[in-house]
């Protein structure tokens, strides 16, 4: 049985101390694919590095994330611009993320969340690239970008899904979308159980944003990725299917959305 962690931060530096013993336990675990989700100029080197220490199983994105998106981004977008178009040798890109809106923290940078959002986009449709959606507070701004933008070139998954029945339904008529399911899908009162009976699993894509957003019975600790078994078992449970079913039909989901080469 194995299991893809679509989205993972293992790279920051919370696991300095213990990043080749985290990847251990994701191997262990089933899990030998990981996706690198960079989020800003800072934490390309790491990203890289990831990559080229494991590069049968790290595999990184490139993009801004919204919470990043400050006082001189236009600069900081080009650059990463730049390491998008300049992979290391052998290696690609999965995806370009994570990026979206977040309006949690402030809502002053909201035109330039905006913006950069449509100018990744473009990278995206440009490169043949799903995106990786971050949203929080902004699911009407996101979706009133998402209308104008998206067409048939355009796919990707709504990473961390934490939305009601009317995003996911939204969410999912776009076509080429997935969600990523994580973490809060294992709390009492996360709302996912009374969403997901309804979301095929033919949608769906797991992960753990690790660090944050640990499982249940984790909840409160450093997340990791070995810990995306707890959410496949969330998953079984909800769906009413085998933890085997939920594993071979995300795993192909997520081979599938990020072209990835099918590991035997």
């Amino acid at each position: 049985m194995r299991l893809i962690d679509t989205h993972t931060h293992l790279y920051q530096p919370n696991f300095d101390e213990d990043r080749d013993a985290a990847m251990e336990r994701c191997f262990e675990a089933g899990i030998d694919t990981l996706l690198l989700p960079n989020i800003d100029l800072e934490s390309v080197p790491r990203v890289l590095e990831m990559m080229d220490k494991w590069p049968n199983s790290c595999f990184g994105m490139m993009g801004l994330h919204p919470c990043h998106v400050l006082d001189g981004w236009e600069t900081e977008l080009e650059s990463i611009r730049q390491v998008l178009d300049s992979p290391p040798p052998g290696k690609k890109f999965v995806a370009v993320g994570e990026i979206g809106m977040d309006l949690y923290w402030e809502k002053k940078h909201i035109e330039a969340q905006r913006e950069a959002f449509r100018i990744q986009v473009g990278w995206a449709k440009e490169r043949g690239l799903p995106i990786v959606i971050h949203v929080r507070d902004a699911w009407e701004e996101l979706f009133n970008e998402m209308d104008s933008l998206n067409d048939d070139s355009l796919n990707g998954v709504f990473h961390c899904f934490t939305g009601g029945n009317v995003e996911a339904e939204r969410a999912l008529e776009y076509g080429g979308f997935m969600l990523g399911i994580g973490g809060v899908s294992t709390y009492k009162n996360g709302g996912l159980d009374k969403v997901l009976p309804s979301v095929p699993l033919e949608s769906l894509i797991l992960e753990t944003d690790s660090p944050y957003l640990s499982p249940v019975p984790y909840r409160g600790k450093r997340n990791e990725s070995s810990y995306l078994i707890h959410v496949a078992n969330r998953l079984a449970e909800i769906k009413e299917v085998s933890l085997e079913e939920v594993a071979s039909v995300t795993t192909s989901n997520a081979e599938r959305m990020f072209g990835l080469q099918v590991k035997k």
